[in-house]
């Protein structure tokens, strides 16, 4: 069965164009041209993923997905953003969007990164409950402990609110504690696609996991970066 994508693009030309090409790559498309239709489409019939450009009149694409989270929503979403500052694609991160391209944009990299998105999301259903509540499908180290069935961290006694894609980054380096995973590695994994070294995604999740794991006072980093290599995950 085709999935089916929620397109929400206020730029006419952007829409059509983005809306023919997702349907020539075997997507079922719903375009609407800004947020409230989006919202009214999602609820009358919720999609398998939502593309929502950032910057819409009246209710743009953060508050479409802040709505969305609000209300337990937990379906992929990928932003389109003009915005280029790094301030302002962790606001989107920030809302519960799931991923970010910034425009202009090849078309190519929007459906690599739909493929990431829903390949994670189709992995993703079905467990089975039993599973769940398996002890060796956790992951516990250096005080985090992970429940990838239930897609859900702890780092100590407090529980994180992670997206889908921080969640499956902090899995894989969790994972791999102690070794220095490369760009391209994290990017194959995590994304089925090296966007280049020119490109910044994987440092604005590194730096929002950061975020979220390092509010307590006095904690250590759990998240290093090795220049010119990569990231590891260890204690100290």
């Amino acid at each position: 069965m085709p999935h089916n994508v929620l397109l929400a693009e206020d730029d006419r030309a952007i829409r059509h164009a983005l809306e023919r090409a997702l349907t020539l790559e075997g997507y079922e498309v719903t375009a609407v041209a800004d947020g409230v239709e989006a919202l009214a489409q999602a609820h009358r019939s919720p999609p398998d993923v939502l593309v929502l450009d950032v910057m819409m009149p009246g209710i743009d694409g953060l508050q479409v997905c802040r709505v969305l989270r609000a209300e337990g929503d937990r379906t992929p979403i990928l932003m389109l953003t003009a915005r280029v500052e790094t301030a302002d694609r962790i606001a989107g991160l920030d809302a519960g969007a799931d991923d970010y391209v910034v425009k202009p944009f090849d078309v190519d990299e929007v459906f690599a990164r739909l493929r990431a998105l829903l390949r994670r999301t189709d992995l993703a259903v079905g467990v089975p409950e039993e599973q769940q509540r398996m002890p060796g499908a956790q992951v516990a180290v250096a005080g985090l402990r992970i429940d990838p069935p239930a897609r859900r961290v702890w780092r100590g006694e407090r529980e994180i609110d992670l997206t889908r894609t921080e969640f499956d980054l902090l899995e894989l380096l969790a994972r791999n504690a102690g070794i220095v995973l490369d760009h391209s590695t994290i990017y194959d994994r995590i994304w089925g696609y090296d966007f280049g070294p020119g490109s910044k995604n994987l440092a604005v999740y590194v730096g929002y996991l950061r975020r979220k794991l390092g509010d307590e006072p006095g904690a250590p980093a759990l998240i290093h970066t090795v220049r010119g290599v990569g990231y590891v995950l260890r204690e100290g």
